[in-house]
């Protein structure tokens, strides 16, 4: 499929943040998105690279009355020598197209897909910020667009992709983040949809997560939905605790977001002998761990924050300090491996980096 490309006019670009604004994490967005439609009958077509700009939709369009959307995130690196790098893209590409299974959405062309997005990444590159920690997100996303009322998948969709310049996606940054383990709202429950990128299960999280910054935390540990005691994730992070030796994290069982940083740091860990369990968690289990002192480590993981030490865990108003307030040892490692291997400054023996230009 051949994709179009209109360039924005010298009257439509827009004004780029120098090196040292600081870049609010989904406030900007580049010049330039992908943007793709479907019809059933028809499939994916009129493929093109257009003027960052809104779209027209009728009032009627099932994406808004039915909540068939789906999104993914991801980023590309300013390394040295400007070289432009991703990591795990194709990754991302399954992970949106499970996502559209899902909720009865068609798949992406994962062809199409790649070369659309580094097309308008390359385009757009002069907005990839070079500092470290901050990059260009990339998010493609995908929406019902059949003006119909009535409870049915759609025959109708757009797919785009738009590109924002981001530093730190927690006001904290590196420094140890509070997180509310919530114990009377559910996220989502094995069968339904907490695995996919889709609004409506974030939609879910936002009371609970808007009581919990209310009392001074970052954010939500969720429990499971059956018995409220076991650890699913955080809203924006999968979560990992490091317990005498072993590193814990959630099973993949239908609740939790398949994350690619979450394979990725499991993946590291054990390359480096560390003892990694995927099991059923119980949250008395680690805050008996933290009171014993044998939880030397919380952490969460994500595009979005890389890695994110948690240095205080609270349940039933009791507070748990964890590793004094401070980054950890894994967690400070992990996240030097990973933005080493994304900014091409470290090897890469896993071949998750793609340089693009």
């Amino acid at each position: 499929m051949e994709i179009s490309l209109i360039k924005a006019g010298p009257d439509r670009l827009k004004k780029k943040p120098g090196d040292n604004d600081n870049l609010n994490f989904g406030d900007i967005f580049t010049d330039h998105m992908f943007v793709m439609d479907y019809k059933e009958g028809v499939g994916w077509h009129n493929a093109r690279i257009t003027p960052y700009g809104s779209f027209q939709i009728d009032p009627a369009a099932m994406g808004i009355h039915y909540a068939q959307e789906v999104f993914e995130g991801l980023k590309a690196y300013m390394g040295k020598n400007g070289d432009i790098y991703l990591f795990r893209p194709e990754e991302n590409i399954k992970r949106f197209n499970a996502s559209a299974t899902r909720v009865c959405m068609p798949d992406v062309d994962e062809n199409i897909f790649m070369e659309g997005m580094k097309k308008v990444v390359l385009l757009d590159r002069e907005w990839i910020p070079k500092n470290r920690g901050t990059s260009l997100y990339i998010r493609p996303a995908m929406f019902a667009t059949e003006p119909h009322l009535g409870v049915r998948p759609s025959k109708e969709y757009i797919f785009f992709i738009i590109l924002s310049p981001v530093g730190n996606y927690y006001k904290e940054g590196l420094n140890p983040v509070k997180i509310y383990v919530e114990d009377k709202y559910v996220r989502a429950a094995v069968g339904g949809i907490g695995e996919a990128k889709t609004g409506g299960n974030y939609a879910a999280s936002l009371l609970a997560s808007e009581e919990a910054k209310g009392k001074g935390f970052t954010q939500v540990l969720w429990l499971d939905a059956a018995e409220r005691e076991y650890v699913d994730e955080v809203g924006t992070m999968n979560m990992f605790f490091l317990i005498n030796d072993e590193v814990l994290t959630a099973p993949l069982t239908g609740s939790v977001l398949r994350g690619i940083t979450r394979d990725s740091v499991i993946r590291l860990c054990r390359d480096w002998g560390i003892w990694v369990s995927e099991r059923k968690l119980s949250i008395y289990e680690i805050l008996d761990a933290a009171k014993s002192g044998r939880l030397k480590e919380a952490f969460g993981t994500g595009t979005a924050a890389v890695i994110s030490p948690v240095g205080q865990i609270t349940f039933k108003n009791e507070d748990h300090i964890v590793a004094g307030g401070k980054m950890g040892e894994v967690s400070q490692r992990l996240y030097n491996e990973l933005i080493g291997i994304q900014y091409g400054i470290k090897e890469d023996p896993y071949g998750w980096r793609v340089k693009i230009n």
